[in-house]
């Protein structure tokens, strides 16, 4: 005996789905991800909502967090800075005194060898006129003729301006000298310029 079976179909009825006053009032929106038929039948899937206060706020703080990455990284180039221009001050204070006694030496060193050098060409001035200039004369007798010699080979330097010691003054010349053992004295008053000094400051004198 065969059995009968009715099949049935039973509408679908879409219903108004109605949005709470709370939602609306926080700035929910519904959103319909989707919608498809399968077979003779249709599902429909569920709201979705989006919270556009807190997608706000959300965006608020990332932006709030590269400003303080922001100022986070010129906080420490201004420590680095720092820390270069207290090593580099450091260096300086090491080094700059250490320098300029160098510098001072050299000086020191370039007076003397010019002393010995202006003596050099003082000989070779008494080998022609017998006796060395007078301290009116001074050194510009090797430049220049002075009246009443006659046996001057001059110049005996170069130039037209009497040499001037490392600190940029005039070596001093005295004939007769004031020391024992000298026919002259030839000196540079060294770098103050001033003389009774001692030690470093002290005048370079001729040997």
């Amino acid at each position: 005996m065969c059995e009968q079976f009715a099949i049935s179909f039973v509408p679908l009825t879409i219903h108004r789905v109605e949005l709470p006053q709370q939602a609306a009032d926080a700035g929910r929106v519904p959103r319909i991800m989707n919608m498809s038929k399968s077979g003779p039948m249709e599902r429909m899937q569920s709201f979705r909502f989006v919270d556009v206060h807190n997608a706000k706020n959300l965006l608020s703080l990332r932006i709030a967090a590269a400003g303080d990455r922001e100022r986070k990284q010129l906080g420490f180039t201004l420590l680095e800075l720092l820390v270069v221009l207290a090593i580099l001050g450091l260096l300086i204070g090491l080094v700059a005194p250490a320098a300029l006694r160098q510098l001072g030496s050299a000086k020191e060193k370039v007076a003397h060898q010019s002393i010995e050098r202006l003596a050099g060409v003082l000989d070779i001035y008494k080998l022609d006129i017998g006796i060395y200039p007078t301290t009116e004369q001074g050194l510009q007798a090797l430049i220049t003729r002075p009246s009443g010699v006659t046996r001057w080979n001059g110049p005996y330097l170069k130039g037209e301006k009497v040499p001037e010691d490392p600190w940029g003054r005039p070596f001093i010349y005295r004939n007769p000298s004031q020391r024992q053992g000298h026919e002259y004295d030839l000196l540079s008053l060294g770098p103050t310029g001033q003389p009774g000094g001692t030690g470093e400051t002290a005048a370079i004198v001729n040997e």
